[in-house]
């Protein structure tokens, strides 16, 4: 835990182990796998938020530009779904950019909130929340450091008020849909009959949209992907050669799911310091970074319904192209 003087604002950090070595684990482990593969969790360092920052905001990447129009078209009526106090609790904070619209129509409303941005990076956490406190004077924070698993088992901690919880961003994407459905059945399991989830999540389209918002003609998203192997150069001690990979995002429209990859653009082998280890790459060789699925409305039901969970109230962008849906305990939920 850790303490801030700043009027309004507390930081906790939540977890147990030590960060840089689960990340050498986890790097070790994962380019030793076959196929290779880094998780995404390790994107958001201070570089790798800053880029994606810059990707919300490409001409390609609608994700950002659609959920935030659904915000400022909505944000009132979901402000009146709720009562005086409420604890706004957020997965994945990021910027909270986005956020500001929400927490600014409640606040208007009259509304008396805690808000709770969790998030795996310390430094992007401190500076949102700061820049929060400097827009909305009378908001409360308490930012939590922590991973989304750490981050649930804190919530019931968490004072009576009525929560909602904010995952937003297209952030269930990153899980299949049997995982999706379970992580969903966590937050459920933290629920009350008045607290609810705000889900934002990206909606099936044609192959050629998809593929650009992940593989921007700017290179920006090229430059989020490598910065994984930068990661490791600067913090591992490695000795990756970043123009020796390239970023490739393939759409299966399928299973509605983009991947993201790094490929390897020779035979090459790449020592890493810290961790006394050298891995061999063929010419075309892959390392596996990131899923991302993409949903219909009825498969968006079917994993709600599966963790319990019901939409009472559904919005879309006017281009329908990404979806919001508040979502409550399903009574009739297994």
């Amino acid at each position: 835990m850790a303490n801030d003087p700043t009027p309004g604002f507390r930081l906790l950090e939540l977890s147990a182990g030590d960060p840089c070595a689960e990340f050498a684990r986890d790097v070790a482990d994962g380019l030793t796998a076959a196929p290779k593969r880094l998780a995404c969790r390790y994107f958001y360092d201070r570089e790798g938020s800053r880029l994606f920052e810059a990707i919300c905001e490409l001409p390609e990447y609608y994700l950002t530009r659609a959920e935030a129009a659904i915000l400022r078209d909505h944000a009132h009526e979901i402000a009146d779904c709720f009562p005086a106090e409420l604890t706004v609790i957020e997965l994945g904070s990021g910027n909270a950019v986005k956020t500001r619209l929400l927490l600014e129509a409640l606040l208007r409303a009259r509304r008396r909130v805690r808000y709770v941005p969790i998030d795996i990076c310390r430094p992007v956490l401190e500076e949102s929340s700061r820049a929060l406190l400097q827009m909305f004077p009378g908001l409360e924070i308490v930012a939590v450091a922590a991973e989304y698993q750490e981050g649930l088992q804190w919530l019931p901690t968490e004072s009576a008020r009525p929560k909602l919880i904010l995952w937003l961003g297209s952030n269930i994407g990153n899980f299949d849909r049997t995982e999706a459905a379970a992580f969903l059945r966590r937050i459920r399991d933290t629920l009350l009959p008045a607290d609810r989830v705000l889900m934002g999540f990206d909606l099936r389209k044609d192959r050629a949209i998809l593929e650009a918002a992940y593989d921007d003609a700017a290179g920006v998203t090229a430059a989020f992907n490598l910065n994984l192997l930068a990661r490791i150069n600067r913090e591992l001690d490695g000795e990756f050669d970043l123009g020796a990979f390239r970023h490739r995002a393939i759409y299966d429209p399928q299973l509605g799911l983009i991947e993201l990859y790094l490929v390897s653009v020779r035979s090459q082998r790449v020592t890493i310091g810290r961790l006394g280890l050298e891995v061999g790459f063929a010419a075309g060789e892959t390392i596996h970074t990131e899923n991302s699925y993409k949903y219909s409305l009825t498969e968006m039901d079917e994993v709600s319904r599966a963790a319990g969970l019901h939409a009472e109230r559904r919005w879309q962008d006017a281009e329908g192209r990404f979806g919001l849906h508040l979502l409550r305990v399903d009574p009739a939920g297994r």
